[in-house]
Formats: structure tokens, C-alpha cells, sequence
């Protein structure tokens, strides 16, 4: 007996105001198959995605749920055909329990009354199913983990008897061990039979744990093949158009590695220790380790987030006491955060507005030059925008993280941190970033750049500082392997 799809699309199309955004694009996912949807920004697979979720309707073409044709309207009737869409911003009361969540509008009664304890042992059990025995089913969802709250959406769609589970960068937010849950959580739905969607910009995870691989590329089909049949270097090619190796543009001939620019010397404070650290006007140095290594503490410590209480801080050969952010901006850092749309962005606000937050709260330089310096910043990092008054929300996260850039750039520091510049944009936004960074040091900043994808720092870093447990590990230079940096993450190794 041939066994029907879970979900079959064909010929999709869909424009919006007349622009054509999907072009006769088929998709097919089989039961129990794990099938990721890749391409770059404005390649179509959110709209794919929300057409599947009923959020928008086709204009042409055919979707089929285990052979069964259907048509939706609104995310209602996709939810009672059995897909179930897990988006970055959880569709969550924060307020409510695990189990009131997992049933909300579904509770089972007793006598005219909820029945908490039905509730709760049917979500216990779901849970259990799932191989999750560390989350209470009547913890409040708005003490949960990033992690803990996604599996609360997952076991809700379970409850809701759905067969299909689309995902929208499902790692984005995680921390590696959450990852790792992740990744065993899939596993399970796999062996139930039931079919994931989803979209991930990471290679590594794709090739990890996925069956199938769908690429869009504006709006149209380039292929669906299986993971095992095709390389990360011939996927990115098939993306973007160009090799894997060719993503990090080299130096620029006019980059000067000068004098030390920043210059730490035994700091320490409760999360890291004996931190000595140099980076030189026109040097990316690279900060390397596992998850809770010690990375984004040193650069909250060099902000003055989480000042260091032990040691010294040099900027341009003076001494600087960076008692809290406001004292770095004056020294001239920055800190790019990895976070940028809950602490880079006033997503409401425009571009014009955004990238002169830090101008604003911190003047130093007259205010008729800001407009023409901003102007000419986001110019030079080749910003995407309808104008200076768009809304930076509506931005691709690409262009977002521009934004993000130029609000410091215009400050004019000397030095610049970037924690996890690339975080949540796809493969071709990276490529502009990686030359963004690399012109941030040909003009003479010194650059401390922190990836938890380790061919960033290896591809971009002219020197490597590898952390473990809170301290340096070991130093490499720029073209390391991933095995020499890992040996000093790990502790295996030692300077």
C-alpha cells in the first residue's frame, strides 16, 4: 500500500500589490520525513509558510494534506487540518500553566467545571511521550526557557492531533544544550510519523538532521533534493551563487594592523578570569569557546553591562575605568549585541531614528551633522530600505543588522564589539556582513568579534583567543582548524 504525502503544494503562486513573491513553486513532505525549506531573504519561504498556515491564501495552485485537498483562509482551519506552525514569537499566554496552554479552549470538563487534574495528567503524559521529563506541566509558561516554551508549542500541536509541525528557525534563540534537546525532540516526532517544516539558516543543523532539503531562490523552485546527495558547499552555491569558501571576502590591501587599541590586562569579575587581551587598530580578533565559555561576558565586561571588578582596561594606550555603558561610549566602543531586535532596535521607529539612538542619547558631535553622516554610513554598509522613514520592523534581518551597525558607526569608536553579528539572517545577508566587517577594520577600528559558528571566526579573525570555564584557553592565528580551536574549547588542550 503507497503511502500518501503528509503534504503536497503544487504550483503555488502568490503576489502581493502585483509583485510576484512564489512562482509555481511544488513542495512535497512525506510522513515522519524532516524537510527544510532554505533560501535567501525574499526567496519566498515565510510566505510559503504562511500560506501553509493559513495566514495568506494562494492566487494558483493546489495543497493536498495525506491526499486530502484543502484550502485555508485563516490559521483556524490549518490548525483543524492537522498543520501546526511553531514561530520564533510563541503563540503563548505567559500567565497560564504548561498544561492550560497545551489545552486552551480545549480544557476537559468535569460536571460543568475544568478538570486540572485530567488537564494536567494528559499533558504530563504527552510530555512524557515526547521523552521530556524536566518540565512540569503546571510550571507558569513565563518562567520557561526560550527552550521549555517551544516545547510547550510543540505539545500542544500533539494535543491538537497535528500531523505536520512547521518550524521557523527553530534553534535561533537556543543555547547549545537546548539545541541538543531540540534535536532529540525532532528525532521523537520523526519516529511518531509525524512531518517537521522548517526553516534554518545553518548549515550544520541542515546536514545534522534533516531528510530533505527544498531551495527557493526569488520566489521560484531551484530544487528539492535529499541531504545525502548534495554538499554544503554546492547548497550555498545553489542559493547565492557562489562556493562556501568564497563567503569571506579577503583583506582589504589597505588594512594596517597599528597600535593597540584595546588592551585588557588580568580582568576578572564573577563570570571570567585572568583575562589578558590585545586588539589592534585594523585586527579582527576572534573570540572562540562553547556555550557559557565566557564570550559574551567579556564583552559585557568591556561595556561596562557587567563591569570588571579585577584588572585594567586600555583604550589607545590610556587607562579607562568602564563602570557601565555610558562610560564605554565615551572611551568610543561599541557593542554590537546578539540580540538586536530585543536590544539593538526600536523595531517601530525608522531607520533615520534608529541609527541615531546612540547620537542621541549621547551627543558629541553637533546635531545639523548628524543627518548628513548617517546618511553616508548607511550608504557605505549598502542598506536595502524603501527610504529613511521605513519602519525598521519591516526590514530583512540583513538590513536590520546594517541598522544596527550604523547607529555606532556614527559615534565614531575605535573600537567595536560584535557578539553574533550574523545570528537569524540567511546566507547571502551573511556574505554582506562578513564584508562589512571587514571594512570596519580596513578604516582602523579594531574589531573583537564573537560566532558561535566557528568558519566565521576562522574565516574573518586574524588572530583567535579560545576561552574555556571563564578563562583564555589558548591563542591561534587566523585559519585555525576547527579541530586545533575545539582542542583548546574543550579543555584538552592548554597554552
Amino acid at each position: 500500500m503507497t503511502t500518501q504525502p503528509a503534504l503536497s503544494m503544487r504550483g503555488i503562486d502568490k503576489a502581493f500589490l502585483g509583485v510576484p513573491v512564489l512562482s509555481s513553486v511544488d513542495l512535497t513532505v512525506e510522513p515522519g520525513e524532516v524537510h527544510v525549506l532554505v533560501g535567501e531573504n525574499g526567496a519566498g519561504k515565510s510566505t510559503l509558510m504562511k500560506i501553509l498556515a493559513g495566514v495568506h491564501s494562494a492566487d494558483a495552485g493546489t495543497i493536498e494534506l495525506g491526499g486530502r485537498a484543502v484550502s485555508f483562509t485563516h490559521p483556524a482551519q490549518a490548525q483543524n487540518a492537522g498543520v501546526a506552525s511553531v514561530f520564533q514569537e510563541f503563540n503563548l499566554l505567559p500567565e497560564l500553566t504548561v498544561a492550560e496552554n497545551v489545552h486552551l479552549g480545549r480544557e476537559p470538563r468535569r460536571r460543568g467545571r475544568i478538570d486540572r487534574r485530567a488537564m494536567n495528567d494528559a499533558t504530563a503524559t504527552g510530555l512524557a511521550d515526547l521523552g521530556v521529563d524536566d518540565l512540569s506541566p503546571t510550571a507558569k509558561v513565563g518562567s520557561l526557557s526560550v527552550a521549555h516554551q517551544q516545547i510547550t508549542e510543540i505539545a500542544k500541536a500533539l494535543s491538537q492531533g497535528a500531523d505536520l509541525i512547521c518550524m521557523d528557525e527553530p534553534t535561533a534563540a537556543l543555547a547549545d544544550a537546548e539545541v541538543a534537546l531540540l534535536y532529540r525532540l525532532i528525532e521523537r516526532l520523526r519516529e511518531r510519523g509525524v512531518a517537521v517544516l522548517y526553516v534554518s539558516h545553518r548549515l550544520r543543523e541542515i546536514f545534522d538532521l534533516c531528510d530533505r532539503i527544498t531551495i527557493l531562490k526569488d520566489g521560484r523552485l531551484v530544487e528539492s533534493v535529499a541531504t545525502t546527495a548534495i554538499t554544503p558547499d554546492q547548497l550555498v552555491t545553489k542559493m547565492v551563487g557562489r562556493r562556501i569558501e568564497a563567503q569571506f571576502p579577503p583583506q582589504s590591501p589597505d588594512t594596517a594592523i597599528a597600535e593597540v587599541r584595546l588592551r585588557i590586562d588580568g580582568g576578572g569579575n564573577d563570570y571570567v578570569d585572568g583575562i589578558d587581551l590585545e586588539v589592534r587598530a585594523g585586527e579582527i580578533v576572534g573570540l572562540a569557546g562553547l556555550q557559557g565559555s565566557g564570550r559574551t561576558e567579556i564583552a559585557e565586561a568591556v561595556f561596562g553591562i557587567t563591569p570588571f571588578t579585577r584588572g585594567t582596561i586600555a583604550i589607545d594606550g590610556r587607562d579607562v575605568r568602564i563602570s557601565r555603558p555610558r562610560k564605554a561610549i565615551a572611551a568610543g566602543i561599541a557593542l554590537v549585541t546578539e540580540d538586536r531586535k530585543a536590544q539593538g532596535l526600536a523595531l517601530r521607529q525608522s531607520v533615520k531614528a534608529n541609527a541615531r539612538l546612540v547620537l542621541d542619547a549621547n551627543a558629541r558631535v553637533h546635531s545639523r551633522q548628524r543627518p548628513t553622516r548617517i546618511r553616508g554610513i548607511l550608504s557605505s554598509l549598502d542598506l536595502v530600505a524603501r527610504g529613511d522613514d521605513q519602519e525598521v520592523q519591516f526590514l530583512s534581518g540583513g538590513n536590520q543588522q546594517k541598522v544596527v551597525v550604523a547607529k555606532w558607526l556614527a559615534a565614531e569608536p575605535g573600537v567595536i564589539v560584535l557578539d553574533e553579528p550574523t545570528r537569524g539572517i540567511d546566507v547571502g545577508a551573511k556574505h554582506k556582513m562578513y564584508s562589512v566587517i571587514r571594512s570596519l577594520a580596513a578604516e582602523g577600528l579594531a574589531v573583537l568579534l564573537i560566532a558561535s559558528e566557528l568558519i566565521e571566526v576562522i574565516g574573518l579573525a586574524d588572530r583567535i583567543v579560545v576561552l574555556h570555564d571563564g578563562r583564555i584557553a589558548g591563542e591561534l592565528p587566523g585559519g585555525a582548524t576547527e579541530q586545533e580551536v575545539m582542542a583548546y574549547a574543550t579543555g584538552r588542550r592548554s597554552s
